[in-house]
């Protein structure tokens, strides 16, 4: 009898002049430009899936909550839209946990929707809910690193929820935005019309007339001026602004990693990239600058050389000017002399107005500058043309990045992980179209590279996506292969296979002597390497394991060619990356008995 009820209660119609939540939500998210959410099912978000089976909407099922947090990230990045993520509760919540916060400190917008227990059920602990604090507070596992978490604790409080969660998601500094909803919600009755405010067009600030010209006229009589920009310029699509200020000044340019490719890599004005994996060039000229002008960059720990004055940044003496649309980032770490609230693209098209009416007046004179600029860059790069061009094997990691940059069309997106794959492409790989290098910076996430891959490949389907990844990452979850064969995307994943967790093992090895404990794959006391295009094949994906140096062009190629997901593993000796700057964690290790 029970049973019975229970299904009459789910099947009755709604009231009249209202419609069940998950289906007004789901046309709502349609009208909000959504077009696709990653995502896993539970019994405490089927009622919405029903609704997205109906919708134009492509839902796309991932084995785990965190490929499908790092798709929502890479989709993003790669469209430049709002990424949006539904979960299961409890183990869905936290399984997606780490790819939202690798988002966070990214900065990259998404709006994650989970599913919750039932709202009657509050302290009675239920199936799977996280409760151990107070009633119903699963939804406080993402406070530390999301912009806002809301619980909907009422049906009428949906509408206004989600609009707020994608207004936040974008203004200012953009990041995820957690909406908790417990599954009775989604089955309510809403009136039809209930979600009928959509988030309010925006305008970012910039700079006024009068800030922009005296920081022009600074850059113009400073002696050693350089431009340092970071991944808010690519997200604010600001690099055509960036270059024609570092052209109109005479400027260089040097940038953080998630800053790569804000500058065609033959430019005459690009250093590199700084700090510990940066280039020479790149450190020495913002270590000796007297003005530097920051843009849309955190000044974080890996691209300053821990912030120690004798490597990259030494300021004072060395002056500092910092645009950032978050205003807790300026003089955060580093000192400050001028802070600058404003989104960059507004920001550098302010600047360039500037420098144009100054240009007239003064034309900038900095006559040796280009020319120590490409010594500087050459003679670095010499230190390893030879490895570029090695037929060892296993292969050198540079002969892999090598053969990826000749096969990959420049508008080609060049995804990693984190090791050898995102150290080496940022210090030594050529990017020319901005956007196209996609990385974990802030939280640096091993997994994601191929996760984030899938959602860079659904949001530009024409283009190349390339997951640049480490056996070490890719073995943690093989999985996104059935997603990507079931969401027919031809995604190729390149496995740097050095049977380590490489960059650590190096580390170890170096301060330990040579010992890499707890690092590299062994079994028996032999190097360990799991045969990865045996797997691809079991999942119906094309699998190639690469048997020398000359086979791994050709390879790349044909896979670009394929019309579903292939694995390359590439045997790869464990060499490190050349580290030009300074990490203070090589202070803190100490060799005992």
């Amino acid at each position: 009898m029970a049973l019975q009820l229970q299904t009459e209660s789910v099947q009755k119609a709604p009231a009249a002049g209202t419609r069940i939540a998950a289906y007004l939500l789901t046309e709502y998210l349609e009208r909000l430009g959504v077009e696709v959410i990653f995502g896993l099912c539970g019994h405490t978000n089927i009622a919405f899936l029903d609704a997205l089976g109906k919708s134009r909407i492509r839902f796309i099922s991932t084995r785990h909550e965190q490929v499908a947090a790092h798709a929502t990230d890479g989709y993003a990045r790669a469209s430049g839209k709002t990424g949006v993520l539904l979960t299961h509760l409890g183990p869905g919540l936290t399984n997606a946990a780490t790819g939202v916060a690798n988002a966070a400190l990214d900065s990259i917008p998404m709006v994650v929707i989970s599913g919750d227990i039932p709202s009657y059920y509050y302290g009675r602990h239920p199936h799977q809910e996280m409760n151990l604090h107070q009633d119903a507070d699963q939804f406080q596992v993402y406070r530390p690193f999301c912009k806002r978490v809301y619980r909907v604790d009422r049906p009428g409080d949906l509408p206004r929820t989600i609009e707020r969660a994608f207004h936040l998601a974008r203004a200012g500094r953009p990041g995820p935005v957690l909406v908790d909803v417990p599954m009775d919600m989604f089955s309510a009755d809403l009136p039809v019309d209930a979600f009928r405010q959509i988030p309010a067009e925006m305008t970012r600030p910039s700079i006024d007339e009068a800030t922009a010209a005296r920081i022009v006229s600074e850059l113009a009589d400073a002696e050693r001026p350089v431009l340092y920009a970071g991944g808010g310029v690519l997200s604010a699509r600001a690099t055509a602004e960036l270059a024609e200020l570092a052209e109109l000044l005479e400027i260089p340019v040097a940038h953080s990693l998630m800053g790569k490719g804000v500058m065609h890599e033959a430019h005459p004005l690009l250093l590199g990239m700084t700090g510990f994996w940066g280039t020479p060039i790149a450190n020495d000229k913002c270590r000796t600058a007297d003005l530097i002008l920051a843009i849309g960059t955190r000044l974080a720990e890996a691209s300053s050389s821990s912030w120690d004055p004798r490597y990259t940044f030494a300021g004072p003496p060395t002056r500092l000017f910092h645009i950032d649309t978050d205003i807790a980032e300026i003089g955060r770490n580093l000192a400050t002399e001028l802070g600058i609230v404003a989104d960059a693209k507004l920001a550098l098209g302010a600047l360039v107005d500037a420098a144009r009416k100054l240009r007239q007046r003064a034309p900038a004179k900095r006559a040796s500058l280009r020319d120590e600029i490409a010594a500087g860059r050459q003679a670095f790069a010499a230190n390893w043309a030879e490895q570029w061009a090695s037929d060892q094997y296993p292969l050198r990691p540079e002969r892999i990045l090598s053969e990826v940059r000749k096969a990959v069309p420049e508008d080609g997106f060049i995804v990693t992980d984190v090791g050898w794959n995102k150290n080496g492409v940022g210090q030594q790989f050529a990017i020319t179209v901005p956007g196209t290098f996609i990385t974990p910076s802030g939280l640096c996430t091993m997994g994601f590279g191929p996760s984030a891959a899938l959602g860079v490949k659904v949001a530009q389907p024409n283009r190349a996506s390339v997951a640049l990844i480490g056996d070490g990452g890719f073995g943690s979850n093989p999985a996104v292969l059935a997603t990507a064969i079931e969401a027919g995307l031809n995604v190729v994943f390149v496995v740097m296979d050095n049977a380590a967790f490489g960059t650590i093992a190096g580390l170890e090895a170096m301060h330990y002597g040579g010992s890499s404990f707890g690092c590299v794959f062994e079994a028996g006391g032999q190097p360990y390497r799991v045969d990865y295009a045996a797997i691809a094949r079991g999942y119906g994906a094309r699998g190639v394991m690469i048997q020398s140096a000359d086979e791994l062009g050709p390879a790349l190629r044909e896979a670009l060619a394929a019309s579903g997901p292939t694995v390359i593993q590439v045997p790869m000796e464990n060499a490190p990356t050349p580290t030009p700057g300074y990490w203070n964690i090589n202070d803190i290790y100490r060799n005992g008995q």
